[in-house]
């Protein structure tokens, strides 16, 4: 049996994350979650959202622990989490319920993801927005959670010393731009309809493709 990871963090921000999501997925079907994590979100957004279907992905070693969320909550809207790695293309994910056979993936009509950007490498941040492109539907809403800079500037003293810990533990990973993530999400169609201000100094941006 596996013990359940568990991330303070995700405890602390998940309320003022939801209260960003009920708004921009009130009309979503279908929510593909980038970087699951714990599977702490996943459990709560999805008993608090339960018109949604929330697909939890991952890379292989953390499945377990979402399993191990997901399994608990035995709620009927939560599939079981998928190995994804943002880097390895073209991605391979599950289609909807019901459609047909051998069709390819099936859109998903939002995405979400805290906390990861920072964690990858810029190439696999890259790498992210381009498998977005390929499975999002037309009209699909992404909303992704963490610390930004922007304008090349830390928004607070904290940030920056995140920042550097970060940067110590793996050169590659760090505080992205706000401006150049943007420019990657509005490549693929994206255009930014919110930026909400979060506590310890994090943000929440959305996006919406079409329209």
């Amino acid at each position: 049996m596996v013990d359940k990871p568990f991330a303070p963090a995700c405890q602390r921000n998940r309320e003022p994350i939801l209260a960003v999501l009920r708004g921009h997925f009130a009309d979503r079907r279908r929510v593909l979650e980038i970087g699951s994590g714990t599977g702490q979100h996943a459990v709560h957004f999805a008993a608090a959202m339960p018109w949604l279907a929330w697909q939890c992905s991952d890379v292989a070693a953390n499945l377990p622990g979402i399993r191990a969320w997901l399994d608990e909550a035995g709620l009927a809207n939560t599939p079981a989490p998928i190995e994804l790695d943002v880097g390895r293309a073209p991605w391979v994910l599950p289609p909807a319920e019901g459609a047909p056979a051998g069709k390819g993936t099936a859109a998903f009509d939002a995405v979400f993801s805290a906390n990861a950007l920072h964690i990858m490498a810029w190439s696999e941040v890259m790498a992210l927005f381009a498998g977005l492109d390929a499975v999002l539907a037309a009209d699909a809403v992404v909303a992704m959670y963490g610390p930004f800079n922007y304008d090349g500037q830390y928004t607070s003293d904290s940030n920056r010393d995140f920042d550097a810990w970060l940067q110590a533990r793996d050169p590659r990973s760090g505080l992205r731009d706000f401006g150049q993530v943007d420019a990657l999400a509005r490549g693929i169609g994206l255009r930014l309809v919110a930026d909400a201000a979060m506590p310890a100094n994090n943000r929440c941006l959305v996006w919406r493709r079409g329209g």
